[in-house]
């Protein structure tokens, strides 16, 4: 079955409100979409929303790129050979993540589509369902602890707190939390590279008794040895994100004494399911954790990253509340949520439509 047009566009979508991280603050993002058209009508789709402070490329970037001479060229060619086209691209636009899982996602879709069964199914769910996290900013305590109850009270229980511009401001709301919901909530952190080593040290001590599941991305990029500081146990709760883009960082951070015990895949930072596949193969036999992750994105994307965690049977953590901050979407389908579990609908492809 042919590829008979693609088309791609750029959309400015409102966040339902601003967040902080330890380096930026965002109330809105912009999303690249789009359609891989086949020859019987059959329509993938695919979205992107790279970050460009992390993997160097912006959305206008992308969407630049798919316009391009090379991927119009694309049209003509057979769905079957997906993964052969993909290959070519990921060849010709080689460090650019964004654009290499916009078109792996919409391949994925109008493949699965065509045969007629859902992206997990062909590559076998191996886990899931599980519950994702659901982002707080970095805010003071008291708010901190309303945003926590609101998403309490939806049915959420796992909840990844962003750290990472004070240390002790940080320590006092995961201490707050703990005294608050004790063992009826799960607690992650992020500190998006603000720490140094003495201060997550610092936070480490203090919050030993709260259970915390994981730490991610404590340090800079490129301070990944310093960790290695850290005995084993401490190391092993360590999540590498922004240290982690593709399978040859996975590859180096995989050595004996790995810094990090988990890795944090995002469809965003490594080309698409492809590239998350290469990178979940590197880390079974280094018997690293993989934690799925996302940006602000839409559904599109984070049904994608649900599908590839669940064909991985060392998935252990999900943060895929991305679409949750949009105050809109463009797609419907793809999964549903139940008390925080995220279950995918297992229709052709990913399971959505355009509304």
């Amino acid at each position: 079955m042919k590829i008979v047009a693609i088309r791609s566009f750029i959309k400015h979508m409102a966040l339902k409100k601003p967040y902080t991280i330890a380096y930026n603050t965002y109330s809105d993002v912009s999303i690249v979409f789009t359609e891989i058209q086949l020859a019987n009508g059959i329509i993938g789709i695919g979205s992107v929303s790279p970050a460009e402070d992390v993997v160097g490329e912006s959305p206008i970037q992308t969407l630049a790129n798919l316009e391009s001479d090379f991927v119009q060229q694309l049209v003509g060619r057979d769905i079957r050979a997906f993964q052969k086209i993909m290959a070519e691209v990921q060849k010709h636009f080689h460090h650019l993540p964004g654009t290499q899982a916009a078109l792996d996602i919409a391949l994925h879709d109008a493949f699965g589509k065509w045969v007629g069964i859902s992206v997990a199914e062909f590559y076998g769910i191996q886990s899931g369902p599980l519950k994702t996290s659901v982002t707080i900013g970095i805010k003071n305590s008291a708010d901190t602890l309303e945003e926590a109850e609101s998403y309490f009270s939806q049915g959420f229980n796992i909840f990844k707190i962003k750290t990472g511009l004070d240390v002790e401001e940080d320590i006092e709301r995961v201490l707050l939390l703990n005294e608050k919901y004790g063992k009826q909530i799960k607690m992650r952190v992020d500190a998006n590279q603000g720490y140094t080593l003495s201060r997550l040290t610092r936070f480490i001590k203090a919050t030993e008794q709260t259970g915390l599941e994981l730490i991610e991305q404590p340090l800079p990029v490129g301070k990944e040895t310093d960790l290695l500081l850290l005995d084993e146990a401490k190391r092993k709760k360590l999540a590498a994100d922004e240290s982690l883009h593709h399978a040859k960082a996975a590859l180096d951070l995989a050595s004996v004494n790995h810094p990090f015990g988990i890795y944090n895949i995002k469809l965003m930072k490594c080309g698409g399911i492809i590239g998350a596949r290469e990178i979940a193969g590197i880390a079974k036999p280094a018997g690293i954790k993989l934690f799925w992750g996302c940006n602000d994105e839409s559904i599109i994307s984070i049904t994608a990253a649900l599908h590839v965690a669940y064909s991985c049977p060392h998935t252990h953590y999900l943060d895929l509340d991305g679409s949750f901050d949009l105050a809109e979407d463009l797609v419907q389908g793809g999964f549903e949520i139940k008390n925080g579990l995220l279950m995918i609908n297992k229709q052709p492809g990913f399971g959505f439509d355009w509304i």
